[in-house]
């Protein structure tokens, strides 16, 4: 519960302190960005969400795998297998994620 508040904590002052320099608009307006402020802060946001959960999400994989092998080692090999493919997957949600973040940024 601890590590919860904690990191709750560290989320919120990093919104408070990214907010100021991601609603300031940019020096030179460029033509293709709408609304560079709103736009760009929430998909800074989702992007980094959706980083974070991916990377506990492959370090979780990685170490149940691990700890699997130790505990049987004439399974290692298709623990790894399973632990190939899920981390694939992992990464190609990751991917579209990000690209579903970066298309809400885009001006419509």
């Amino acid at each position: 519960m601890k590590n919860v508040v904690r990191f709750a904590l560290v989320c919120c002052v990093l919104l408070v302190m990214a907010a100021p320099a991601m609603a300031q608009a940019p020096a030179v307006p460029a033509p293709t960005v709408s609304a560079p402020g709103p736009m760009n802060l929430g998909a800074a946001v989702g992007a980094g969400l959706v980083l974070l959960g991916a990377g506990l999400g492959i370090g979780r994989i990685g170490g149940q795998a691990v700890e699997g092998m130790s505990r049987q080692p004439e399974a290692a090999g298709s623990i790894q297998t399973a632990m190939i493919i899920s981390a694939a997957l992992i990464e190609g949600a990751t991917f579209f994620a990000l690209i579903v973040c970066m298309l809400f940024n885009t001006p419509k």
